[in-house]
Protein backbone atom coordinates (compact mmCIF):
# COMPACT_ATOMS: atom_id res chain seq x y z
CA UNK A 1 0.00 0.00 0.00
CA UNK A 2 0.96 3.70 -0.96
CA UNK A 3 1.29 5.81 2.03
CA UNK A 4 3.31 9.03 0.71
CA UNK A 5 5.85 10.49 -1.15
CA UNK A 6 9.93 11.46 -0.26
CA UNK A 7 11.97 13.70 -2.00
CA UNK A 8 14.08 16.38 -1.94
CA UNK A 9 13.33 20.07 -2.30
CA UNK A 10 15.53 23.06 -3.22
CA UNK A 11 17.79 24.20 -0.04
CA UNK A 12 16.48 27.88 -1.25
CA UNK A 13 13.86 30.89 -0.37
CA UNK A 14 10.45 30.52 -2.29
CA UNK A 15 7.42 29.31 -1.63
CA UNK A 16 8.14 25.52 -1.21
CA UNK A 17 4.58 24.57 0.66
CA UNK A 18 2.56 25.74 -1.94
CA UNK A 19 4.61 24.29 -5.39
CA UNK A 20 4.50 21.25 -2.69
CA UNK A 21 1.16 21.25 -1.67
CA UNK A 22 -0.45 22.52 -5.18
CA UNK A 23 -2.45 19.63 -6.09
CA UNK A 24 -4.47 19.08 -2.71
CA UNK A 25 -7.28 21.65 -1.54
CA UNK A 26 -5.27 22.81 1.37
CA UNK A 27 -8.75 25.09 2.20
CA UNK A 28 -10.42 22.17 2.89
CA UNK A 29 -8.50 21.23 6.18
CA UNK A 30 -7.52 23.03 8.94
CA UNK A 31 -3.78 22.97 9.72
CA UNK A 32 -2.03 21.41 13.11
CA UNK A 33 1.35 23.62 12.96
CA UNK A 34 4.58 22.81 15.21
CA UNK A 35 6.39 25.65 16.16
CA UNK A 36 9.46 24.28 13.45
CA UNK A 37 12.22 26.50 12.32
CA UNK A 38 11.26 28.64 9.43
CA UNK A 39 11.33 31.86 8.54
CA UNK A 40 10.04 34.91 6.01
CA UNK A 41 12.50 36.72 4.01
CA UNK A 42 12.93 39.97 3.78
CA UNK A 43 15.26 41.93 1.97
CA UNK A 44 16.99 38.64 0.82
CA UNK A 45 17.70 37.96 4.91
CA UNK A 46 15.80 35.48 7.30
CA UNK A 47 13.45 37.58 9.00
CA UNK A 48 10.13 36.74 11.21
CA UNK A 49 9.37 33.41 12.21
CA UNK A 50 6.96 31.60 9.54
CA UNK A 51 5.09 30.12 11.94
CA UNK A 52 3.22 30.92 15.08
CA UNK A 53 5.98 29.87 18.24
CA UNK A 54 3.71 27.69 19.50
CA UNK A 55 1.32 24.67 18.15
CA UNK A 56 -1.45 26.20 16.67
CA UNK A 57 -3.89 25.05 14.27
CA UNK A 58 -4.45 27.31 11.34
CA UNK A 59 -7.87 27.10 9.24
CA UNK A 60 -7.31 26.19 5.41
CA UNK A 61 -7.83 29.49 3.91
CA UNK A 62 -5.19 31.07 5.96
CA UNK A 63 -2.87 28.74 5.52
CA UNK A 64 -3.38 28.88 1.59
CA UNK A 65 -2.69 32.49 2.11
CA UNK A 66 0.25 31.90 4.27
CA UNK A 67 2.20 29.90 2.29
CA UNK A 68 1.25 31.71 -1.33
CA UNK A 69 2.09 35.50 -0.22
CA UNK A 70 5.57 36.04 0.64
CA UNK A 71 8.92 34.07 0.04
CA UNK A 72 10.12 32.20 3.20
CA UNK A 73 13.06 29.82 3.90
CA UNK A 74 11.95 26.43 5.59
CA UNK A 75 14.68 24.57 7.75
CA UNK A 76 11.50 22.50 9.63
CA UNK A 77 8.13 21.79 8.74
CA UNK A 78 5.53 20.01 10.67
CA UNK A 79 1.85 20.34 9.40
CA UNK A 80 -0.75 18.01 9.20
CA UNK A 81 -4.25 18.40 8.16
CA UNK A 82 -7.28 17.78 9.29
CA UNK A 83 -10.96 17.87 7.62
CA UNK A 84 -12.64 20.51 9.42
CA UNK A 85 -15.28 19.62 12.14
CA UNK A 86 -12.85 16.96 13.08
CA UNK A 87 -10.50 16.74 15.89
CA UNK A 88 -7.30 18.34 15.20
CA UNK A 89 -4.77 16.22 17.88
CA UNK A 90 -1.04 15.46 17.76
CA UNK A 91 -0.25 12.33 16.11
CA UNK A 92 3.55 11.33 17.12
CA UNK A 93 3.25 7.23 15.76
CA UNK A 94 2.10 5.88 12.35
CA UNK A 95 -0.68 3.64 13.66
CA UNK A 96 -2.12 7.46 15.21
CA UNK A 97 -2.15 8.50 11.92
CA UNK A 98 -3.86 5.37 10.44
CA UNK A 99 -6.55 5.50 12.86
CA UNK A 100 -6.74 9.34 12.93
CA UNK A 101 -8.69 11.78 11.06
CA UNK A 102 -5.52 13.54 9.69
CA UNK A 103 -5.29 13.53 6.01
CA UNK A 104 -2.31 14.79 4.90
CA UNK A 105 1.28 15.64 6.64
CA UNK A 106 4.12 17.46 5.67
CA UNK A 107 7.60 16.86 7.40
CA UNK A 108 10.63 18.40 5.89
CA UNK A 109 14.01 18.84 7.89
CA UNK A 110 16.85 19.78 6.98
CA UNK A 111 15.73 22.43 4.61
CA UNK A 112 15.49 19.71 1.92
CA UNK A 113 14.57 16.58 3.14
CA UNK A 114 10.46 16.14 2.76
CA UNK A 115 8.06 13.42 3.41
CA UNK A 116 4.60 13.17 2.75
CA UNK A 117 1.64 11.34 4.02
CA UNK A 118 -1.67 11.07 2.66
CA UNK A 119 -4.50 9.15 3.36
CA UNK A 120 -5.94 9.63 -0.49
CA UNK A 121 -3.97 7.74 -3.46
CA UNK A 122 -5.59 9.71 -5.94
CA UNK A 123 -4.35 13.06 -3.89
CA UNK A 124 -0.54 11.15 -3.17
CA UNK A 125 -0.52 10.23 -6.77
CA UNK A 126 -0.77 14.36 -7.71
CA UNK A 127 0.89 15.01 -5.61
CA UNK A 128 3.72 12.81 -6.72
CA UNK A 129 3.47 13.76 -10.20
CA UNK A 130 3.55 17.45 -9.20
CA UNK A 131 7.12 16.84 -7.44
CA UNK A 132 8.03 15.18 -10.61
CA UNK A 133 7.13 18.45 -12.97
CA UNK A 134 9.06 20.78 -10.42
CA UNK A 135 11.82 17.96 -11.07
CA UNK A 136 12.32 17.34 -7.22
CA UNK A 137 15.42 14.79 -6.26
CA UNK A 138 15.29 11.74 -5.05
CA UNK A 139 11.43 11.21 -5.69
CA UNK A 140 9.77 8.36 -4.68
CA UNK A 141 7.31 6.55 -3.21
CA UNK A 142 6.49 5.68 0.71
CA UNK A 143 5.01 1.88 0.98
CA UNK A 144 4.51 -0.42 3.60
CA UNK A 145 7.82 -2.35 2.27
CA UNK A 146 10.40 0.68 2.33
CA UNK A 147 8.89 2.98 5.12
CA UNK A 148 11.09 2.99 8.14
CA UNK A 149 9.68 5.91 9.09
CA UNK A 150 7.44 5.15 12.63
CA UNK A 151 7.45 8.76 14.26
CA UNK A 152 5.11 11.29 12.52
CA UNK A 153 7.58 14.17 13.89
CA UNK A 154 10.19 15.83 12.37
CA UNK A 155 12.18 15.46 15.42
Amino acid sequence: MVRGITFEIPNDYGQHLADILKPSDITALNWLVEPEESYLVADNQLDIPFFPDEQEIIDGSTMHNLINSESYYLIFVDVKGFPKGKNAAQITMYEEFVNSDCELIVLIADCSYTTIYCKNEEVTRKLYKNALELEYGNLEYITDENDGRTRMRVW
